[in-house]
Order: structure tokens, then C-alpha cells, then sequence
């Protein structure tokens, strides 16, 4: 049996994969440097108040493995486990799936290490909309597009969008509409 030390982690599988694939594919070296580092790394720390009047920070996570073919695109998953390594690996998974798909897309994930069980819908909110900002302009409809995953929703969607909207000048507004996937209809989704 093996202990959680020994447990191998979510990016060393990812960079086991990768590796093996540059190897039988024959990779370019200059190449494989670029795809096998991310581009961006970005972890905030950010206060919430919670229900009963306590403050407590919070840590969110949103790396950029790569743009080559479009803006970044993927997932923010809410989790107790979550951390850098963890967003680091999904996000290079990301990169490859987009581009096996053919969609115009580069790789990206992230989130917040919490289990939203723990949590109210109001405080859920506050968090959601307080990470969205602490993001600020590392995220745009036109560099890196967020997307539901584990533990999120279309409220979520909602909220980001909403959050990030209302941080632009009201010209632009309508031009960010589509900062995330995944939104209800009446908050411009599909």
C-alpha cells in the first residue's frame, strides 16, 4: 500500500504522458520546451467575509499552458484538493484536447481550493465574484475564457461574468459578454 508521498501527482502523470509522446512522435526539442512549460501561473490570495462575520482568505489558481491557437480556454473547478500542480496539469490537458479537437483554442484550468459543500449560496457567490476580480484582466473574451467544471455551474458562469462586465466601462460591456462558457440563457449563454 502506498502512502500519500508516494502517491504520484496529477502533473507528474501529465508530464509522464507527455514526455512518452514527445519521445514516439519524435518532437521537435525547441518544441517540446515551449509545450511543456506553461505560460502563465497565476495564484491570488483574496478575503471573503463569510455569513457569520468572519473573514477568511481564500486561494484561486488560473495557469495559461498555452495560446498558440487561440485564446486560453477551460474549466475553474471548486475543490478542496486543488492546487497549482493540480491547475497546471488540467491545463496542459486542456491544451492537448482543444487541439485534438481542432477548436481554436489554446489550454487552461483553475479555481479555488475549497469545498463548496462548506459554504453558503451567499457566501459562494461573494468568494466567486472576489476571485473573479483578484483575476482582473488575466482573464478577457479575447485572452482567456473560463468555463464550469467540478463544483461549478452556470450561477457561477453568472456571477463571473457579471463581476468582470462590471469592472469594464459601460461601452464596452456588451463586448464582454462572452468572458465565460457556460452561463444560463438569460445571462447571455446558450
Amino acid at each position: 500500500m502506498s502512502t500519500l508521498s508516494e502517491k504520484k501527482s496529477m502533473y507528474e502523470t501529465v508530464m509522464q504522458q507527455f514526455n512518452k509522446i514527445a519521445d514516439e512522435i519524435h518532437l521537435d526539442k525547441n518544441i517540446r520546451k515551449i509545450l511543456e512549460a506553461t505560460t502563465n501561473e497565476i495564484v491570488v490570495h483574496f478575503p471573503v467575509k463569510l455569513d457569520n462575520g468572519d473573514i477568511k482568505v481564500f486561494t484561486g489558481y488560473r495557469v495559461q499552458h498555452n495560446n498558440v491557437l487561440g485564446p486560453y480556454k477551460g474549466g475553474l473547478r471548486y475543490h478542496p484538493s486543488l492546487d497549482i500542480n493540480d491547475a497546471k496539469a488540467l491545463a496542459m490537458w486542456m491544451t492537448w484536447k482543444t487541439s485534438l479537437a481542432g477548436l481554436p483554442y489554446g489550454g487552461a484550468k483553475g479555481g479555488i481550493q475549497l469545498d463548496p459543500r462548506d459554504y453558503s449560496i451567499g457566501e459562494l457567490e461573494r468568494i466567486t465574484r472576489r476571485f473573479t476580480f483578484a483575476l482582473g484582466d488575466n482573464i478577457g473574451p479575447e485572452y482567456d475564457i473560463p468555463a464550469p467544471d467540478v463544483n461549478t455551474n452556470e450561477q457561477t458562469m453568472a456571477w463571473i461574468a457579471d463581476t468582470y462586465m462590471s469592472t469594464k466601462p459601460t461601452a464596452e460591456r456588451s463586448r464582454n459578454k462572452h468572458i465565460v462558457t457556460g452561463k444560463p440563457v438569460g445571462s447571455g449563454g446558450l
